[in-house]
């Protein structure tokens, strides 16, 4: 059963009289227990379309333009501010992309872990600092008693995304939603961060929605991939199906360039050429037409619809006018 399920949603924003539809019409849905990785450039919608399910989109200049977003039963969408307000950091939780902008500077870390415990588990001040205590430890923060009384500043950049991540499972969400949640972080902490990620989510069983730029940290840590671009959805499925054999041309791009062992000395990454398109200035169309080396002409005439891939697994999406496997053989 899926404990999220996005049906049409599209936000749009407004610059100097213009006007862009960023999400034209968006569906999708993570079912209870599964972990999603959502990948893509920057400016794709990933982390648009996460802060418009949680009622964070800044309006203006954002604007939701319409659909669903249920979870657990309810539309998050249709929701009053104050409910929202109680699933916020209760049942559902959300890593954000920087925790030195995130985290406020002149609270205490205890008083900032202590925050959504107090609100959403009626703990007095003392019983939520016991348990902050505790959660730093869960988080890999050793001397906790002691750094609860301390600042962000006082902690280097690994350790401040441990406590952004002891907030966000301080109430033990159902839905956790991570933004770009290693982004900053050296390869070597990246990887203590996503082993500490799946070490939560399987103790706490948690839902996970991933959002990241990185190939391989959706790799890591995610069952299915969602791959979009220009605020749709290239390609979705399985990890392994997806990764072993590609239907996008996008996602064929995003695999080819990265590194790995496999590759010939002295072998060229491939680069995708070209940039991601103007929102404020769409054109008819595959909106990766123009940056696609196997685009058809009907990639440029008509935007193709997410179809089941045919000889591939269950749950293995495309949106395609053409048949890779066959234009790589």
């Amino acid at each position: 059963m899926a404990l999220l399920a996005i049906e049409g949603l599209s936000v749009g924003f407004a610059r100097e009289g213009r006007f862009a539809r960023v999400i034209p019409d968006l569906t999708y849905s993570v079912e209870a227990g599964e972990t999603l990785g959502i990948v893509g450039e920057s400016g794709s919608g990933k982390s648009v379309h996460a802060l418009a399910l949680l009622g964070l989109l800044p309006q203006p200049p954002g604007r939701i333009l319409g659909g669903r977003a249920v979870f657990d039963g309810h539309d998050l969408l249709a929701m009053p501010e104050a409910r929202l307000r109680d699933l916020r950091g209760g049942r559902i939780g959300m890593i954000f992309q920087d925790p030195m902008t995130a985290l406020n500077p002149v609270l205490t870390i205890g008083r900032q872990i202590a925050e959504p415990l107090i609100r959403h588990k009626a703990m007095s001040m003392r019983q939520a600092l016991d348990r902050a205590t505790d959660l730093l430890a869960l988080v890999g923060i050793r001397d906790g008693a002691r750094r609860l009384s301390q600042y962000p500043h006082e902690f280097s950049g690994g350790m401040r995304q441990r406590v952004m991540i002891a907030i966000a499972i301080s109430c033990e969400p159902a839905l956790l939603i991570a933004d770009e949640p290693t982004t900053a972080l050296d390869v070597t902490v990246q990887g203590q961060i996503l082993d500490l990620m799946a070490e939560l989510r399987d103790r706490l069983r948690m839902t996970m929605v991933w959002i990241t730029h990185d190939m391989g940290v959706v790799a890591g840590i995610a069952d299915t991939i969602q791959v979009m671009y220009a605020g749709r959805i290239m390609e979705r499925g399985p990890v392994n199906a997806v990764f072993a054999s590609p239907r996008s041309a996008y996602t064929y791009g995003l695999l080819q360039s990265l590194p790995h062992g496999a590759r010939p000395p002295g072998g060229r990454l491939m680069q995708i050429p070209g940039a991601p398109p103007d929102m404020f200035a769409p054109t008819p169309g595959d909106p990766f037409a123009p940056r696609n080396p196997f685009a058809t002409p009907r990639c440029h005439r008509e935007a193709p619809p997410l179809r089941a891939v045919e000889d591939s697994v269950a749950g293995h999406m495309v949106a395609a006018w053409y048949d890779l496997p066959r234009l790589l053989a």
